[in-house]
Parts: C-alpha cells; structure tokens; sequence
C-alpha cells in the first residue's frame, strides 16, 4: 500500500505539517531530537526509534530508545548503509537487529539531505511487522526532511552567532594595535624625522647619506602606518554579516577586473554559484584582491577560471584556479600573514592579510594550494545563508 492511499492518509499529513513547523521553531539541536522522537513515536509507534547526526563524515548516535545504542556511540550498519547509499534502506530477519539476540523483525533507515548533503539519519526499528513499506518511509523521510534542515539552520545561526563572536574580539584587537601603532609608534618616528632634518643641515659627504637614509625610513615607516591605519579603520566598520547574492558580486568581480587588467582572461559560469552567502560591503574587496593578484604577481598572459568548488549544507566554497607562477609552498603557511610577501614581490603585503581578516569576520576561512592548471588556487569558504 502507497503511503497515499492509506485511510489515515490526511491525518498524518496534517501531523506531519504540524512537526514540521514545530521544528523550525527550535532553538536547540536537542530539542529537534526530542521533538523528532517524539513524532516519530506517535506516528507509528514502533518499539525503537533512532536519531543520527552526521558531523563531519562520521555518524553520531544523539538519541535512542533502543537500549543497546547509547548517546555519542555509534549506529548499527543499516543506518551506515543508508548514509553511503543516500536513499533509503529496509533490512528484515536476522539483519534487522543490532546483534543475533535481538527481537527485531524489520529496520528502516531514511536518510535527510540538505543542499545534496546527508546530515541527519532516522532509523525505527519493529518487532511486529515484518517489513516497512511505502506507507512507513514515505512520512519518516518527510520528517527526516523537516529535522534536517531544522538541524541545519541551527548550526548556520550557531556559527553565524561564532563569527559575530569573533569579529567583535577582532575589532578590540584591531583597535588596540591602531593606538599603538598611531600614537606610541607615530611619535616615535616624528622624532626620529625631526632630529634627522635638524642633523641633515649641519652636515655633509658621506654622513649625509647616513641622515638621508635615516629621512626615507622613517618616511617609509610613517606612510606603512597610515596604510595600516586605514585598514584597520575599514575592518572597524564592518557590520555584522548578512545574506548576499554571491553570483552578483562574483559576475560584478570577473568584469570589473578583465577590464582593468587585459592581459588577464576570467572563466565564470554565473549560473553555478546561485547561492546566498553570510558576507559584508567588502565581500567583493576579497574576490578582487585575490583574482587581480593573478595579473599583478604574474609576467605575460594570465588565465583564471573562479567556480563554485563545493556547496554543503552551511558552507560554500569557490575556487580560484589561475595557469601563474603559483605560489610556493614553503610560504604557503604564512602569506596570510599582515605584512607577509613573496620573496619577488614589490607589495606591501597586507593585501593577503585583509583577505583572510574580512573572510574571517564573516564566518569563513581562506586557503591557497596548487591549482590544475599548474598555478596558484585559492580557495574562500563562506557559511551559507
């Protein structure tokens, strides 16, 4: 029998509905466990019922009423089935239960997907029945749908909620390094500056040259702090992050760039990056600084591709994959770093360094590696809105 064409079919899906919503009210991960136990027993009230979480690639057991599966441990090998299978999975007889003692007679296992991702697994067991129908997996894989993206959406407020965190500490960091760089550090170099004027007057030949070097260094140091000064006033405006259309600001980044910068060619198919993503004002800062670095770090004719890399359930992560010089891996781990360049490079260094700072505040995180073009690729990751 079809799960429609059962008697009770309208009730259950009015039941249905109702969890549902119930659960996208949820503040707490525990509390759509509960609530999804809670369904699941009253709508077919079957002798165990199962909810599995799956945290990075590996399945969690958070709640059971099976006594043999207990909190944090993990599932029987039907509900790892179905996570590799991605559908659904019916085991009967000996296989339905957890070991040859068991009274079990059937398992059902219904996996939950979120942007093509599996992050949550629902398993009942029976002792009564002697196998589950579409009229048992249909409603458990609707709720397994509601938990899960109930579920989701609670992780994205959770590492949203971090990145606010974040940010917030950030800024109290940043706005301590500015003091000292502006006050302790400016005074320091306006002295130095005027006391070298005073000697560059009252002498001459080679300790001259010897004042005039002194002039430039604390010249050159002055106009590094102002430029510090101004980034650290731009990640000091930075709102907390909001939803953005990342296909937008990818299209606007690839043309902008082309033009101003001929010898570079950008491959971008729009269509795949229709995602909205936790990001602010300067989210288009980050993707210009790291496409035109393919033309400014580069001699001669420079092609990049930038696509959607991966698309889970909270994150999104694109790709910019250049045919360049790349970048060595021995200075991989700190060209993030405020300040840091290559050893052929004319820059300040603080172009990367912004990078990762903004990325950061809004939830992310950014990496470079080799890309297969035989360049470099670096790779921005940004929490899903």
């Amino acid at each position: 029998m079809s799960f429609e064409e059962q008697q009770d079919f309208a009730r259950q899906v009015a039941d249905l509905n109702k969890y549902g919503q119930a659960l996208n009210r949820c503040e707490s991960v525990e509390e759509v466990v509960s609530l999804t136990l809670e369904a699941m027993s009253l709508l077919f009230q079957f002798s165990y019922s199962t909810f599995i979480e799956v945290r990075d690639g590996e399945l969690e057991v958070v709640h059971s009423t099976n006594p043999r599966l207990t909190q944090g441990g993990k599932p029987g090998p039907v509900a790892q089935q179905a996570f590799e299978a991605a559908e659904t999975v019916v085991t009967t007889g000996d296989e339905a239960g957890l070991d040859g003692d068991s009274d079990v007679t059937a398992t059902l296992a219904v996996p939950a997907q979120v942007g093509g991702e599996v992050t949550a697994i629902l398993v009942t067991r029976s002792t009564s029945v002697d196998t589950f129908g579409e009229e048992y997996s249909r409603p458990l894989e609707i709720l397994a749908s509601h938990a899960a993206t109930a579920i989701s959406n609670i992780r994205s407020r959770e590492r949203l909620e971090r990145a606010r965190q974040d940010l917030e500490t950030r800024k109290e960091m940043i706005e301590m390094y500015d003091r000292l760089l502006r006050h302790d550090l400016g005074n320091d170099l306006q002295i130095i500056a005027g006391f070298a004027d005073v000697v560059a007057s009252e002498v001459e030949g080679q300790t001259a040259e010897y004042v005039g070097k002194i002039q430039r260094a604390a010249e050159s140091s002055a106009d590094l702090i102002e430029r510090v000064g101004n980034l650290v006033s731009t990640l000091e405006e930075q709102d907390e992050p909001e939803p953005q259309d990342l296909r937008v600001i990818l299209e606007d980044t690839a043309a902008e760039v082309e033009a101003n910068y001929p010898e570079l060619t950008v491959d971008f198919d729009p269509e795949t990056a229709d995602y909205r993503v936790y990001s602010g004002d300067l989210l288009d800062s980050v993707f210009t600084n790291l496409v035109s670095n393919a033309a400014v770090h580069n001699d001669g004719p420079v092609h990049m591709d930038i696509s959607v890399a991966e698309a889970g359930s909270g994150t999104v992560v694109i790709a910019f994959a250049d045919d360049g010089s790349g970048v060595p891996e021995d200075i991989r781990s700190e060209i993030f770093e405020m300040g840091a360049k290559g050893p052929d490079s004319s820059g300040t260094g603080f172009g990367l360094g912004f990078v990762r700072a903004l990325t950061e505040s809004y939830g992310g995180d950014v990496t470079v590696g080799e890309s297969d073009m035989g360049g470099a690729e670096f790779r921005v990751t940004l929490q899903r809105a």
